[in-house]
C-alpha cells in the first residue's frame, strides 16, 4: 500500500486534531456547528475539518458486550491547501488498532476499507476518500466498525445530519 503525502500531512495533523476531543467543548477555532457536525480551522498552516463523535457506541469480546477504556472517538473530513489534501476521510477509534488491521464503515449498506495505523484509519486512496464522502453526503448514519490491539470489535455509530453542510464549509473556508 502507497502512503500519499496527504497521508503525511494528516498524520501530523492527527497530533493537533487529538486535541479535538476538548477543542470541540471550549475551542476558539470551532468555527461553525452544523447539526450533529462540526467544522474547525487551524490558520498556520491552513486546515480546515469537519468532525464528529459517534451517537452510539458497542464494544464486544468473543460475542459478549464488554466496557473498553477508549479515548476520543472521532470521524472527520480534512482540507490541507497547502499539502494538497481535500477531503480526506480520517477516524480514531480511542485505541490503537490490531496491527494490519483494517477499520470498515458502513454507509447505506455499502462498505468501505480505511487501512490503520496505531489510532488512526484512513481510506487508501483520494478516489476512495471522494467516494465515502459522496456517500457520507448522501447516507443517514454511518457505522464504522474496528479491531483493537486486544481483540475488543468495536462498532461506533456517527449521525450523518449536517455532515453536507459542515463539509461544504470546512471546503469553502480553505479554498482560497
Amino acid at each position: 500500500m502507497q502512503i500519499s503525502n496527504g497521508f503525511l500531512g494528516i498524520a501530523a495533523t492527527a497530533v493537533l486534531i487529538a486535541g479535538v476531543a476538548s477543542a470541540q467543548e471550549q475551542s476558539s477555532n470551532r468555527v461553525a456547528t452544523k447539526t450533529d457536525w462540526n467544522v474547525f480551522v487551524e490558520e498556520n498552516p491552513k486546515e480546515c475539518w469537519s468532525v464528529s463523535v459517534p451517537t452510539d457506541t458497542v464494544n464486544t469480546r468473543d460475542g459478549r458486550v464488554v466496557a473498553a477504556n477508549r479515548g476520543q472517538i472521532l470521524l472527520m473530513v480534512s482540507y490541507q491547501p497547502g499539502a494538497n489534501v481535500a477531503g480526506q476521510v480520517s477516524f480514531t477509534g480511542g485505541y490503537p488498532f490490531r496491527a494490519g488491521s483494517q477499520v470498515t464503515i458502513s454507509v447505506s449498506g455499502t462498505e468501505y476499507s480505511m487501512f490503520t495505523e496505531g489510532e488512526w484509519a484512513w481510506p487508501a486512496s483520494a478516489s476512495d476518500d471522494e467516494k465515502m464522502v459522496s456517500a457520507l453526503k448522501r447516507g443517514a448514519d454511518a457505522v464504522v466498525t474496528g479491531i483493537s490491539s486486544r481483540g475488543t470489535t468495536t462498532k461506533d455509530t456517527f449521525s450523518l445530519l449536517g455532515f453536507t453542510a459542515a463539509v461544504e464549509d470546512a471546503e469553502k473556508r480553505c479554498s482560497g
